[in-house]
């Protein structure tokens, strides 16, 4: 029988698109979401984008233990991929318990349901964030962890979680994916990031400003010591991100424990520059002004991801152009997002 996954948080940005990916290389899959950052609609695009739909989507948030219990005993999950969780940075500094109470106290949560139901395999999203204001690039797995903000801090926590968890129970196969930053959408232009209210992430903030949704970008900062001032990171398609989670479920049986990998491209690039890489994709104008440094970001986060290439054979494959262009053809396509 086909294997089934678990994708907590499918219907957001990341999960959605991993959904497709998983549906397109012959997994079931269930999801659970509670819609708090994601519409409800994006679950019947899943369905068109992949040409069949999903097993099963139940509305749940992933704190809630004994609903999470009726999913698992609903259906015969295999393996599960932990995306929902709150993800900003400058929210979690002003909202610091929500934060941990959904990330750390969900993951908790998702973790219990699954020792319960006998299932041991867990692809984790985590994030670069825990690496912090790095001293030195590119970033390894054995970088010095740092987190600078609530958010990274609670993947963090997770993260010390599933390695504690691992130890006690040998049964447990986990992979922790630290990605860096996931912008782009699927090339139909069905799926794309829509955050809910004003966007705290960069690509669809700046998508806004070019579609006229939004006036201007505010720049957090440009007196950082990198080549122009601004923040640089590496972003990395979010088609990748989702290829690299389905890889990494075919992979959860390599060995026992927690292991740890980057999903990056290795190439960084600043706030000023994806401005400029838009709006070359867009040929519209992305007006932006510089205003005071966010409070939890930090200077330059770029991946070395050669340990991924080395155990899995796998890369990434799209670059920035790419990222844009089809940022932008959701944009289009979707000016006022998905239907609320």
């Amino acid at each position: 029988m086909p294997e089934t996954v678990l994708v907590t948080g499918g219907a957001g940005f990341i999960g959605s698109h991993t959904c497709v990916e998983l549906l397109d290389h012959g997994y079931e899959v269930v999801v659970v979401d509670n819609h708090a950052n994601s519409s409800p609609h994006v679950l019947d695009r899943i369905a068109k984008t992949a040409s069949r739909p999903l097993t099963a989507a139940h509305l749940v948030d992933v704190r809630d233990r004994e609903a999470l219990g009726h999913v698992f005993a609903a259906h015969r999950i295999d393996s599960v991929i932990h995306f929902a969780a709150r993800k900003a940075v400058g929210e979690s500094v002003e909202r610091p318990v929500e934060y941990y109470d959904t990330n750390v106290g969900g993951t908790c949560a998702l973790l219990s349901a699954m020792h319960e139901h006998g299932v041991h395999r867990l692809v984790f999203s985590s994030s670069c964030s825990v690496y912090g204001d790095a001293r030195t690039l590119p970033l390894t797995e054995h970088s010095p962890v740092a987190p600078t903000n609530p958010y990274a801090r609670t993947k963090l926590m997770c993260e010390r979680v599933l390695e504690d968890i691992c130890e006690l129970l040998p049964q447990m196969r986990v992979l922790a994916l630290r990605y860096f930053n996931p912008v782009g959408a699927h090339p139909s232009g069905l799926l794309g990031e829509d955050p809910c209210g004003v966007p705290d992430n960069l690509m669809p903030y700046v998508a806004q400003v070019a579609v006229g949704r939004r006036e201007r970008l505010s720049v957090f900062g440009d007196d950082y010591p990198t080549p122009d001032g601004t923040g640089v990171r590496d972003y990395i398609h979010v088609m990748d991100v989702a290829e690299g989670h389905r890889v990494a479920v075919g992979h959860l049986d390599d060995s026992p424990g927690l292991r740890v990998f980057n999903l990056g491209t290795g190439a960084g690039t600043s706030v000023l520059e994806l401005i400029a890489a838009f709006t070359e994709a867009s040929g519209r104008p992305v007006p932006h002004q510089v205003v005071d440094r966010r409070p939890g970001d930090v200077a330059a986060l770029v991946a070395d991801a050669s340990a991924v290439a080395e155990a899995w054979g796998w890369t990434t494959t799209r670059d920035l152009a790419a990222m844009c262009a089809d940022a932008w053809r959701f944009q289009t396509l979707n000016p006022d997002g998905y239907p609320r």
